[in-house]
């Protein structure tokens, strides 16, 4: 059996071959600070972040596109699996999506983590590539596909040809620390404090980085700064645009630095198909607006942008007997076999 995993720092995806997507889950694990006891995994621990007692922990393991504990990360995936196939499975093969420009050491870490559960290989293949299979793209042909993945941890965006990227960059900022910067702002303008678990609902409903043409409210709720007692706020997304621009703009700096790195031939096809942007930030209100005007270029958000990446790597499985070898028309999108 072959399968995919998307290890994302928000959510994680997993593809069984011949049966499609079968699992999308919080990438949150809650567990004892003493004993290393687990107690939940997925939706269920993430419904538990900030509501845990005293001993116990709700966390994310992963950290800007990258593990940051990596023997929580493996005790997650082992538990997901096991629950996803009671029945133990027989030396799979793994095919995992990583950022671009990973160190030899986190690149590592990701291949334990996948492979805690007994995979036989792991295969990795870099995230703008399995956004672009995903998209439906033909990455191994030589008219080039600009391609940007921004997700929770990171922004990646690419140029592909050939099966290869001919101009990439990894931004590691983008929806959790935009989650971050509104339970800033909302502590700061209404003495209020929230949640990450609030901030991005917030996000998700009236978040906004152009000019929004009419004005929606959410209503946060949290605890009152001096009083301690319970209270609400009613946040715009006027309000929020300011606030998320920073980071909208250093991910729209990103993909400008990219086309300036990208050879002339190959960006005669970027001006004629535009951009595709994948991922669940790809769907913020007025971001495609933001990066249209930018770039002056055309930009298409993928009807199924979340899914983009672990679809990618659901038809990739059928490139693992490629790895090492050269393709008809270039290069194994697949990085080496671990």
């Amino acid at each position: 059996m072959n399968i995919a995993i998307d290890l994302g720092s928000d959510r994680t995806r997993v593809f069984i071959e011949n049966k499609g997507k079968v699992l999308d889950e919080a990438s949150v694990i809650t567990y004892d600070i003493d004993t290393n006891e687990i107690y939940a995994v997925g939706d269920e621990a993430y419904a538990m972040i900030g509501k845990t007692p005293l001993g116990i922990r709700a966390a994310h393991p992963m950290d800007s596109g990258v593990i940051a504990q990596s023997d929580l990360v493996e005790e997650m995936v082992d538990i997901m699996m096991r629950e996803l196939c009671p029945v133990k499975i027989s030396n799979p093969r793994v095919i995992t999506a990583i950022p671009c420009a990973l160190t030899e050491v986190e690149k590592r870490a990701v291949v334990n983590a996948v492979s805690s559960f007994g995979a036989r290989k792991v295969y990795l293949i870099e995230t703008p590539k399995a956004a672009a299979l995903g998209c439906g793209a033909d990455i191994t042909s030589p008219h080039g596909v600009f391609i940007a993945d921004i997700g929770a941890g990171t922004a990646d965006i690419a140029v592909l040809s050939l099966g290869g990227i001919s101009a990439g960059k990894c931004v590691r900022r983008a929806g959790s620390a935009m989650d971050e910067e509104i339970v800033k702002y909302i502590r700061k303008q209404y003495n209020l404090v929230i949640g990450t678990n609030m901030a991005e609902s917030c996000k998700r409903t009236v978040g906004c980085v152009a000019k929004p043409q009419e004005v929606q409210t959410f209503r946060v709720k949290g605890r009152d700064a001096v009083s301690g007692l319970p209270r609400y706020a009613d946040v715009t997304n006027e309000e929020l645009e300011p606030v998320l621009a920073e980071i909208a703009g250093d991910i729209v700096t990103a993909i400008r630095d990219v086309l300036e790195q990208t050879p002339p031939e190959l960006i005669s096809d970027i001006y004629s198909d535009g951009i595709i942007l994948t991922g669940g930030l790809a769907k913020l209100q007025g971001f495609a607006k933001l990066v249209s005007q930018s770039t002056k270029l055309r930009v298409r958000v993928h009807k199924y942008a979340p899914d983009c990446v672990i679809m990618g790597c659901g038809k990739a499985i059928g490139l693992m007997d490629t790895v090492g070898k050269d393709l008809p028309q270039g290069i194994s999108p697949l990085l080496t076999a671990y």
